[in-house]
């Protein structure tokens, strides 16, 4: 028995990398599979149909069930569209995996608008328009009487969490996908939907072409060592989170080969403060000692 056997689950950007991997771990533990994939280049450029089909051709091959769809995760009706093919297709909705990504790494001053907007796009509304769709079909499906569990797994990225030179359209719209799931996990409860991210390190057509990184997350050519950039090492959290047993919501993972951290949300830390309105001049005195100490 699988651990989502009969859930029916969309994954975004399935057709190649950690989404593919997603849809075979999920097809393996006995989801039926909407494998969703534009089909574009690493910025998002242009569309081929061919790497989602793949997956579904693997997994019927499997003996599993899938259906391929091709809507862009940014267009509000294609959106929309995907999330009906989910209905039509196996009759219900229990799961969302928002992974699909792209990059166009450029340092501020010589970022385009294009660029920006387009990976924000694809990020934050990629991830904004799918959810917003299933969470309305489970908000009916609730007030019908199906209060069964549902869950939204996001896609964010150590260069949202931690901060990466170089990606600022990634980067923020990354931290905002980790905030944007904690508001999903508050207003979705009442309707029994769980809402976490991952922050995932692995072997992708996104990392290899990071510039200095390719090299250090190359496959082990000795075959019996265990390979930690290996994108199949992402997924089975991936499953459990989207699983009915998930005991987490409002949560972000990174992950990575064996290793599964929790990761704290903005916190507060050091103070300063008085009773009354601060002058600059105190006020300036009062950092100044605060940043010596946080410097160490």
């Amino acid at each position: 028995m699988g651990a989502l056997d009969g859930r029916v689950a969309i994954i975004t950007g399935a057709g190649r990398g950690i989404g593919r991997e997603h849809a075979l771990l999920f097809a393996a533990e006995g989801a039926k599979v909407v494998v969703n994939d534009l089909g574009g280049a690493n910025d998002g450029t242009g569309t081929d149909a061919t790497p989602a089909q793949q997956v579904v051709n693997e997994i019927l091959g499997m003996g599993g069930e899938a259906v391929a769809n091709y809507d862009n995760v940014a267009d509000w009706e294609g959106a929309q569209h995907m999330i009906n093919a989910a209905v039509e297709a196996f009759g219900d909705l229990d799961i969302l995996v928002n992974n699909a990504g792209i990059l166009r790494d450029r340092v501020l001053v010589n970022m385009t608008e294009a660029e920006w907007d387009a990976v924000i796009a694809v990020h934050l509304k990629g991830h904004f328009a799918p959810s917003r769709w299933a969470a309305a079909y489970w908000r009916e499906q609730h007030k019908a009487g199906s209060t069964k569990p549902r869950n939204i797994v996001h896609t964010s990225s150590t260069s949202g969490l931690f901060a990466n030179p170089g990606q600022s359209n990634y980067g923020a719209a990354k931290t905002g996908i980790a905030t944007f799931s904690q508001i999903l996990a508050k207003e979705l409860s009442r309707y029994n939907v769980k809402s976490n991210s991952i922050a995932p390190a692995a072997r992708t057509r996104l990392t290899e072409a990071t510039p200095g990184l390719g090299e250090r997350i190359a496959a082990p050519t000795d075959v019996a060592q265990f390979d930690e950039w290996d994108p199949a090492n992402i997924s089975p959290l991936v499953a459990y989170l989207a699983s009915a047993a998930c005991d987490f919501t409002g949560e972000t993972f990174f992950v990575k080969g064996g290793e599964v951290t929790r990761v704290r949300s903005w916190e507060r830390a050091e103070t300063v403060e008085q009773n009354d309105r601060w002058q600059v001049s105190e006020l300036t005195a009062a950092l100044k000692a605060m940043a010596a100490k946080v410097k160490g």
